[in-house]
């Protein structure tokens, strides 16, 4: 199949950027050969590490700015070292971080249990709006929260059951 520019002439502004002499940015590219060496800007100075930051290793080393706020702690802090360890083209990598975000919402929690505030949590999950708009859904999703909560306290019955029985 050939694709040649007089087939796509009925397409308005089709090949507009075929000619690098008409592209805009073509004489401010183009004003130093600077790009062909490599880097063409001085790097930034380096943020300090006040905190432990994990990086990819894809990444030589810790980009110059980055964020501090929640350094890995607990459980998900394991989880995420863990995840660090993988490149980024990895399942490895990527599945490991949405769990340790999950279990950072459940130790967040506990955490807030802990210094005596005990968190809103429907007014945080937007229960309200969710039950002005989707109804249905909501109800739906408690139904299998609900289950899957019956599911796994059934489950540890029955095995206490089994060890007693023994």
């Amino acid at each position: 199949m050939e694709t040649t520019p007089e087939k796509y002439a009925h397409i308005i502004g089709w090949g507009i950027d075929a000619d690098p002499k008409n592209d805009p940015t073509y004489p401010m590219r183009n004003r130093s050969r600077e790009e062909d060496k490599g880097y063409t800007w001085e790097r930034p100075t380096q943020q300090p590490i006040t905190v432990e930051v994990l990086h990819s290793i894809e990444r030589p080393n810790v980009t110059s700015v980055f964020g501090t706020s929640t350094p890995p702690s607990g459980l998900s802090g394991m989880i995420r070292r863990l995840a660090f360890k993988k490149s980024e083209n990895d399942y490895g990598h990527w599945l490991p971080l949405v769990l340790a975000d999950r279990i950072n919402v459940v130790e967040g929690i506990i955490e807030d249990i802990k210094g005596g505030r005990f968190p809103n949590i429907i007014a945080e999950k937007g229960m309200k709006a969710e039950w002005q708009h989707n109804r249905s859904g909501l109800l739906r999703q408690l139904a299998v929260t609900a289950i899957i909560g019956y599911g796994v306290i059934a489950y540890y019955r029955a095995k206490k059951r089994r060890e007693s029985d023994y």
